[in-house]
């Protein structure tokens, strides 16, 4: 992309200190130039675009205002962070954005100095922007701390506690943190809840309808004043009532304002900046604004993939295979319709994890509870104990933060709640903070629960199932996107309960020492299914990792030589691990290759090539296992390998 040209004035902006010796009206100039370079640069990537063009304008006045990176911004989720990047010096590599070894796309403190705290979930940034301001009073800096959230991380219990704690008093002093209210009434799903019914609840009240009422019959007669209180009304209701509770929180409140005005937001800053204590700035912005097509989509261009915005986004001629997402929204509805019990819950994720028609057809049986996980698994427990069967569909790294939930609510009372581990492994261009690393390990080790990972899409509709019929806590983890491609029924049939099959058997005779058998777990099943090919191994689709089918573990342990575990999870304490326990349990000794995700995070990028990075491809998992019994496979005896 040629900046120069097409981007005179950004093409010039390689920090933040050559944005604050702009003029207002280069800044406006800016501004426009970002917004079109942002455009063009999302378009041939990917990526969040409807929040970035948000905070254009915000983001232009707050590299101006402050003194960064001394002066610490915050973002929240960090998806309106492109901005951002292009004008602390990274511009030149927003081409690489969200690809391997490329930018992030959220804040990285590995990145960039300017990008002071690291997210990817929601409603973090006042608690960590206030710590940074109390770091500072401690050590006597003079720098400010401030934290961008969006309204809907407001519907976050985290963020209450956050502000509940910045008002009060340290020491004699509050710490100066400016709070900013980034108002686009949009998080990824349209918000909900109390928070942003708040200031309509206001303005229906008691009183406030007995004094407009009396305001009315003083201007009765007199129309001219009549029409100007109307209309001063309309406004008014909005720059005093929403404050309220921000300013018993102890802050002192300013707002709302209008987040693409530079005019305002410049010298409103410029006066937060310098006043000491607890500030919060209240703007109101348009999610897409500057796009038309993203304006009025938002949601659609949320999270784009790449795209020619002269057109906008276009259905393919082909449709594309059916994701694992479409598989559970589908059988949510299929289901609802047999068992009026069924309850469905999200966290803030209606489209991303396929609830859209559910909602449609089953409006009161569909709960949106906000950014808020927390409530999310504790809500689906009181559902069950009235006898409902609550899913809640929630993305394995979202359900991280209901751990305490999941528990001491659902496990230990033994609910039947089912649990729709969307996103479960890798996740490609979303990186390590959304990746589903982790439940296989932090899920297998409660009582109470099980756990199923389907390898494909009728395997998900059946597990789904037999989840929702087995009355006790059950998760279902199924990866981000496309599987196999196999053709989905209507039928609502169960698996067996915590059984396996073998799908592969090896043509090597028993006691030849060259016996090998695969033990896959979730949609790995089909890149082992091929190194099996190969290697003449055998293969078993595990589907319950617990209860694990210990029988069906115990059958291949006894009649192979070695054992391969494959999971894309965690190795520490996953699914391989539970095989190994279990082989110890019934005392036999076989060598086990367990394959997985490595212990490191991993980074953004393509899901296919992270996947072959980690070894879990067909041929990453070929060659480790070559690597591994290179005797067994070369017609001699096995080595004596202990076991993991």
């Amino acid at each position: 992309m040629n900046t120069s040209s097409a981007h005179p004035l950004l093409s010039r902006i390689d920090s933040p200190a050559d944005v604050r010796r702009l003029a207002r009206a280069e800044l406006k100039q800016l501004a426009v130039e970002l917004r079109e370079f942002l455009l063009q640069s999302v378009s041939r990537t990917g990526g969040h675009l409807s929040s970035n063009l948000g905070t254009v304008e915000l983001t232009v006045a707050l590299h101006h205002v402050f003194h960064t990176p001394e002066d610490r911004l915050v973002w929240d989720v960090g998806h309106q962070t492109y901005p951002h990047k292009i004008l602390t010096g990274r511009r030149d590599r927003m081409h690489t954005l969200r690809q391997l070894d490329g930018l992030s796309g959220f804040p990285r403190r590995a990145e960039s100095e300017y990008d002071t705290f690291g997210t990817g979930h929601s409603s973090t940034s006042i608690s960590a922007a206030l710590g940074m301001a109390m770091a500072a009073q401690l050590k006597g800096e003079k720098r400010r701390a401030v934290a961008i959230i969006g309204d809907g991380s407001m519907t976050a219990g985290m963020a209450f506690e956050a502000l509940n704690n910045a008002g009060m008093p340290h020491a004699g002093k509050v710490p100066n943190l400016l709070v900013i209210l980034n108002d686009n009434d949009m998080s990824i799903s349209p918000p909900v809840g109390a928070l942003n019914k708040y200031l309509a609840r206001l303005m229906s009240g008691k009183f406030y309808a007995a004094a407009r009422e009396g305001a009315k019959n003083v201007l009765k007669n007199a129309p001219p004043l009549f029409e100007l209180a109307r209309r001063f009304e309309e406004h008014a209701k909005g720059m005093v009532v929403p404050g309220t509770i921000f300013e018993e929180l102890g802050f002192n409140y300013v707002g709302p304002i209008d987040g693409h005005d530079l005019d305002a937001l410049i010298p409103t800053l410029e006066n937060l900046r310098d006043k000491s204590g607890a500030q919060f700035l209240h703007v109101v912005t348009r999610k897409g604004y500057g796009y038309k097509l993203a304006e009025a989509d938002p949601i659609s261009y949320h999270g784009p993939g790449k795209f020619d915005p002269r057109i906008g986004l276009v259905k393919p001629a082909t449709p594309p295979k059916p994701t694992f997402t479409q598989v559970f929204g589908q059988w949510l509805c299929d289901m609802a319709e047999a068992d009026p019990k069924l309850v469905g819950i999200t966290p803030a994720m209606r489209e991303g994890s396929g609830m859209v028609e559910f909602h449609r057809r089953f409006p009161d049986r569909y709960h949106d509870v906000g950014i808020a996980e927390q409530h999310a698994v504790t809500f689906a427990a009181g559902l069950a104990c009235e006898g409902l069967k609550p899913v809640v569909a929630i993305y394995s790294t979202f359900l991280q933060r209901a751990y305490d939930q999941l528990i001491h609510d659902v496990a230990l009372q033994n609910l039947p709640v089912v649990f729709a581990l969307d996103r479960a492994g890798l996740v490609g261009a979303d990186g390590a903070t959304h990746a589903g690393a982790y439940d296989i390990a932090y899920l297998r080790c409660i009582p109470n629960v099980s756990l199923i990972a389907p390898a494909d899409e009728p395997e998900l509709r059946r597990a789904l199932t037999s989840a929702h019929h087995h009355g006790a806590p059950v998760a279902v983890r199924y990866p981000r996107g496309s599987g196999a491609g196999l053709a989905v029924g209507s039928e609502l049939d169960e698996l067996p309960w915590g059984q396996g099959e073998v799908r592969r058997d090896s043509a090597a005779a028993p006691g030849s020492g060259r016996r090998i058998a695969i033990l896959a777990f979730g949609s790995l099943l089909y890149p082992a299914l091929e190194a099996a090919e190969a290697l003449d191994a055998s293969v078993a689709n595990m589907r319950f990792i617990k209860p694990l089918d210990t029988a069906l573990v115990e059958r291949l342990g006894r009649s192979h030589d070695a054992l391969v575990t494959v999971e894309e999870g965690c190795l520490a304490g996953g699914a391989g691990s539970a095989v190994l326990e279990a082989l110890q349990a019934a005392g036999i000794k076989v060598p086990v290759l367990n394959l997985g995700l490595p212990d490191r995070y991993i980074e953004h990028g393509d899901p296919a090539l992270l996947l072959a990075q980690c070894g879990l491809d067909a041929a990453g998992i070929e060659a480790s296992i070559r690597q591994r019994f290179a005797g067994t496979l070369g017609g001699s005896h096995l080595r004596p390998v202990a076991n993991g």
